[in-house]
């Protein structure tokens, strides 16, 4: 026991060790790049100062030592452009990275900021003094567009991406609609988050679509499987759609479902009026909560028989979908936090809602997809690992789970 800990921990330091590693490379990118941006901006403005000859009197002038600068993820080494101000008007100072400072904000903060407040003209002075405060004044939304521009070319890497040994036993997948505010299109961007025998959940794809078309779930199944991804998830949980679900018949196979208690209660509720939507939600709650799969089904049966004879359509919204919506029962008692909705990609896209109600949405549809994408991958970075993660080894041996205990053996 004592060398397996030893060996999982050093595993874990080794995995952080390289997490960090590609923080500081990124942020040392940052740095560096929007320092130049002020460095070319203050030239332009002194582009006027020539000599007899026409020749500036403030140029570029190599570069500085390199500099150390102390962040959240470590210290960082950046080289930074020298300027030869002596002729100047105005000595340059740089807003980011002042002379003397040594420590910077975290690029995390930095672009949180940037994209919850819209990265637009009228709102992005507001972002940056959120973060440098009222010193930010002068920065250009140049800088950030450009940096946007390399996100977007960042996802088409990403998309590109091997897959090749990659392997989830848990897949959540959705479709997410947003809506572009200067082509006037509504995007369905279908994604999908897994999560691998380590228990760590990642973003596996992000893919505009059709609606939640058959064939656009096809296409991302197709493209994923293609790259490498060839096992099929032991689970899928989705919100019910055919789409996905005709998709998967045909790409992975007959797969194991579970619907998303999530969709599905709002689906009922839908159905049913306000007056009895409370005491129907509690009923609902008493479905998917309860210990063991028969508490689950005398809950089910107890709700048919309260709304059967008035809200038909509603109950049977609930009853054609109860094999899939009780599937939780399945699998370890650990999991079923994480598998009973698809909480997962919910939540992510709650950030993306949020920055697309501060801008009434992004400029276009290719700027909505690399937009989307850039928060996920954000978000991605704070997703915690699977409770009781070390059971998913047992999943994938298809090891019998019956009310989230092991089954006794016959």
């Amino acid at each position: 026991m004592a060398i397996l800990q030893l060996t999982t921990e050093k595993e874990n330091s080794v995995c952080f060790d390289f997490l960090e590693e590609k923080i500081r490379e990124e942020s040392k990118k940052l740095i560096e790049s929007i320092y130049a941006d002020e460095v070319r901006r203050f030239l332009e403005r002194m582009s006027a100062l020539v000599d007899k000859n026409g020749n500036r009197l403030v140029v570029r002038n190599g570069y500085h030592k390199n500099r150390t600068v102390q962040t959240s993820c470590g210290n960082i080494e950046v080289t930074l452009p020298r300027v030869d101000d002596r002729k100047a008007t105005e000595k340059f100072v740089s807003k980011i990275l002042p002379p003397f400072v040594r420590k910077t904000p975290t690029v995390e903060t930095l672009i949180a900021a940037l994209y919850l407040a819209g990265v637009s003209s009228n709102k992005f002075q507001e972002a940056l003094s959120s973060v440098f405060g009222e010193d930010s004044k002068g920065f250009s939304p140049a800088t950030i567009i450009r940096l946007t521009k390399d996100w977007a070319k960042e996802f088409q890497e990403w998309k590109k991406r091997d897959l090749t040994g990659k392997e989830y036993v848990y897949v959540w997948a959705d479709g997410v609609y947003v809506k572009s505010r200067l082509d006037g299109e509504k995007t369905c961007l279908l994604v999908i988050i897994g999560v691998g025998v380590d228990g760590k959940k990642e973003l596996v794809a992000i893919e505009p679509g059709i609606r939640e078309s058959t064939q656009s779930w096809r296409e991302v199944l197709l493209d994923l499987k293609f790259r490498g991804l060839t096992k099929a998830p032991k689970l899928a949980i989705c919100d019910g759609a055919l789409g996905f679900q005709n998709a998967v018949d045909e790409i992975w196979g007959q797969m194991k479902i579970q619907r998303c208690w999530f969709h599905k209660t709002a689906n009922i509720l839908d159905k049913m009026p306000k007056s009895v939507q409370k005491k129907a939600t509690e009923m609902i709650r008493d479905m998917h909560m309860a210990d063991t799969r028969e508490n689950a089904l005398k809950a089910y049966d107890k709700f048919i028989e309260t709304f059967g004879a008035k809200y038909e359509k509603a109950v049977e919204n609930l009853k054609k979908d109860k094999d899939d919506l009780f599937r939780f029962y399945d699998y370890p008692a650990e999991h079923w936090t994480h598998i009973r909705t698809s909480n997962p990609i919910e939540s992510t896209f709650a950030t993306v809602r949020l920055r697309h109600n501060s801008t009434k949405g992004n400029g276009t549809a290719k700027a909505t997809e690399a937009m989307a994408f850039k928060l996920c991958r954000q978000a991605e970075k704070g997703w915690r690992r699977l409770k009781g993660f070390e059971k998913l080894e047992l999943v994938v041996k298809d090891i019998k789970f019956e009310n989230g205990e092991l089954k006794e053996a016959a």
